[in-house]
């Protein structure tokens, strides 16, 4: 049993770390510039001294693991050789398919569907957790409402969230003095914007894609998304458990098969919402395509794109500039030319 709760933790802690911003550590499925558009690039390295398992223990765990392997595989057996066994079986594999089913809803403005079964208010509790972790470590570092990069970033935010659809957030504007270049945006309204990421944006257009994208994924609940997604995660790993087979392989399976590329979609699905978020604001959507173009040059050592859960930055400028005509016939749509100087 303790086992099989150990690899239900260590589940749910590889699957809760795709969204969570790099400066606070804790397990979150949050979205942050900085694990959208810097991807780490540490090296992986094993340990200098990591010793053998003792052999008396390992000889311990694969007896354990045998014998849960045949106590398993009697009780199936036994399962099988009943006479509805074909009708347990096919009414189970029923009622999981009709689940599934019933837990399927469209993403917003995409329109893609997708499994969910994990309420959007489980986001704003994490939302409110974190955000409070959040001003633990850098609310000693927060500029003034007056400063030039606060007044940058409550300009553009004032211009995206009317065509965000979450005008009902209490939305709070933070803007760290630290020259990491990041940004997130917790559910709830809660913005934070590291000053080292302004040089980056290299103005308002620039940081509208930035902010675009960030509100993107608490558009589409990407959170309670991410969040559902582990579950049967979970329940894979420890079905392997109790099998007494080694989950380490299957996670790896699991990981690479459904959790990878789920993360990549989440991250062209932000894009794509962003870039129309950003044109019907009234911003140039091109400035997109100069942001990942400066990013691209960040990541001449990242990982190849099926290791990675975001695309990479080549592939993304293919997929913005795809985009393109779309965006920019959305910012002629919304009568730019009335609003020139807006919130200056």
């Amino acid at each position: 049993m303790s086992r099989s709760l150990h690899l239900f933790r260590a589940a749910f802690d590889l699957n809760a770390s795709t969204f969570a911003p790099l400066p606070v550590r804790q397990p979150s499925h949050l979205s942050t510039f900085r694990t959208t558009f810097l991807r780490s690039r540490a090296p992986w390295r094993r340990p200098l001294h990591s010793s053998p398992p003792h052999r008396a223990s390992y000889g311990r765990r694969q007896a354990f693991n045998y014998q849960t392997f045949r106590t398993t595989q009697t009780l199936f057996r036994r399962w099988a050789a009943r006479p509805t066994f074909y009708y347990e079986a096919g009414a189970l594999s029923a009622a999981v398919g009709g689940g599934y089913i019933l837990c399927l809803e469209p993403v917003p403005v995409s329109g893609r569907y997708r499994f969910r079964i994990v309420p959007y208010s489980s986001e704003a509790s994490q939302g409110a957790q974190m955000y409070r972790q959040t001003m633990q470590e850098f609310g000693g570092k927060l500029m003034g409402p007056d400063s030039r990069e606060h007044k940058m970033v409550q300009r553009v935010m004032d211009r995206l969230i009317p065509r965000s659809g979450l005008e009902g957030e209490e939305w709070e504007v933070h803007v760290i003095d630290d020259p990491m270049q990041n940004a997130f945006v917790i559910p709830g309204g809660k913005v934070f914007v590291f000053r080292g990421i302004l040089d980056v944006a290299q103005g308002d257009d620039g940081l509208a894609a930035v902010l675009g994208h960030e509100i993107a994924h608490n558009v589409a609940h990407h959170a309670a998304e991410r969040m559902s997604q582990g579950l049967p995660v979970m329940a894979v790993l420890l079905l392997l458990s109790v099998l007494g087979l080694d989950p380490g392989f299957g996670n790896m399976a699991l990981n690479l098969a459904f959790t990878l590329p789920g993360s990549r979609k989440q991250e062209e699905e932000a894009d794509y919402i962003g870039l129309m978020m950003m044109s019907e604001s009234c911003y140039n959507p091109r400035a997109a395509m100069g942001l990942w173009s400066r990013m691209e040059q960040e990541e001449k050592q990242a990982p190849p794109q099926f290791l990675s859960t975001h695309p990479s930055s080549h592939n993304r400028l293919g997929l913005i500039q795809g985009w393109m005509p779309k965006a920019e016939q959305k910012r002629e749509a919304s009568n730019c030319g009335m609003i020139t100087g807006y919130g200056e």
